[in-house]
């Protein structure tokens, strides 16, 4: 792989902490010009880059790269509001995934985030191929958040709304965008768990819903769920759906990691299967790992409606696949038809002129 960053310190550190995994063999060079030479000479699996660099600007670089020599692309970007626009642009043109870099104490920075750099680093590379397993550790379920409890005996009475639940990671970004543009004003409330860093969901959010018909917002506590609204998690945070008497409202909330993952999709289907039940239909997008595999399953056996994402048409057939082996998904249909049959299941004509 190829780590492209004007900071020797980023370079250095990064070759450290990557090549600490013996499969991974890293180059690195100071500028878009330098990388392009060692793209052509040494075709790296996956490129890491920052969007501010000279003689070339990241994005102008990632633009020369999808349309010369498409490769899955890591965009590694300064938490400011300008270059967090810049990054939600990125994943539009086709980066993989976003990593947040501080401004300060970068190297202690990646340091602490080994094992989710190492995870991201291999989501890019098997983007569009059959995923790696993910190596064995220690990881919390959704049990660490919210026990699920026994199934209710009766379904709730006197609330007729209807929620969708939504998990993606890796490919997801776009993937939300064409399902969002597909709502109007009546569709029911949907909630979503991407995977993505602490501030750049707001961004992300405020990019989906001056593209959308419907109001797309980051979550915040508190925030009740609306028929034409989409909740988007904040990251670094949980989100939960509860009910309060015929309402339903979410809840933002920290906590362990559960699957390697905060916000988690176990946890937001978790909280579905056990607050909404028959009233809920949820979706598990493209994305590399697990997670949201065992809340879909949780979800239909509370008797929510539930889609899984075709192979065909993710970037990675990651968590759609282990959802699908474990018999979570009633629906497995490509990315164009799930805004359709995600509103049939719910009863909903709600798809825009």
């Amino acid at each position: 792989m190829l780590v492209v960053d004007d900071s020797a310190v980023v370079r250095q550190v990064m070759q450290a902490l990557l090549e600490s995994d013996p499969e991974i063999k890293v180059s690195v060079a100071a500028d878009p010009l330098i990388a392009f030479a060692k793209i052509a000479r040494q075709k790296p699996d996956v490129v890491i880059t920052d969007l501010v660099m000279p003689r070339m600007d990241g994005m102008t670089f990632l633009r020369k790269i999808m349309a010369e020599q498409p490769l899955p692309v890591i965009v590694c970007s300064e938490v400011a509001h300008r270059r967090t626009e810049d990054a939600i642009s990125a994943l539009q043109l086709g980066a993989v995934e976003v990593i947040k870099k501080p401004k300060l104490g970068v190297r202690n920075f990646l340091e602490e985030h080994r094992v989710m750099l190492l995870d991201v680093v291999r989501s890019a590379a098997q983007a569009r191929l059959f995923p790696v397993p993910l190596p064995a550790a220690p990881r919390y379920t959704a049990d660490a958040i919210l026990p699920l409890g026994p199934k209710p005996r009766v379904h709730h009475s006197g609330v007729q709304e209807k929620i969708i639940a939504i998990g993606a990671s890796t490919g997801g970004t776009e993937a939300l965008r064409e399902f969002l543009q597909a709502m109007s004003h009546e569709c029911p409330a949907i909630v979503i768990v991407q995977h993505m860093p602490e501030a750049f969901t707001r961004a992300f959010a405020e990019r989906l819903n001056r593209d959308c018909r419907i109001q797309v917002k980051e979550a915040a506590d508190g925030d009740h769920l609306l028929p034409g609204r989409a909740l988007i998690a904040p990251g670094n945070h949980h989100l939960l759906v509860e009910r309060s008497g015929s309402i339903y409202k979410a809840r933002v909330t920290g906590g362990a990691l559960v699957s390697r993952h905060r916000p988690s999709v176990d946890v937001l289907f978790r909280s579905v299967a056990k607050n909404v039940g028959t009233h809920a239909v949820g979706i598990i997008m493209t994305g590399m790992g697990n997670d949201g595999a065992q809340g879909l399953l949780e979800m239909r056996s509370r008797g929510a409606q539930t889609i899984a994402q075709d192979e065909s048409s993710c970037v990675v057939f990651g968590m759609p696949r282990e959802a699908i082996v474990r018999g979570g998904a009633m629906a497995v249909v490509p990315l164009a038809r799930i805004a359709e049959t995600a509103l049939k299941m719910a009863g909903s004509a709600a798809l825009p002129d």
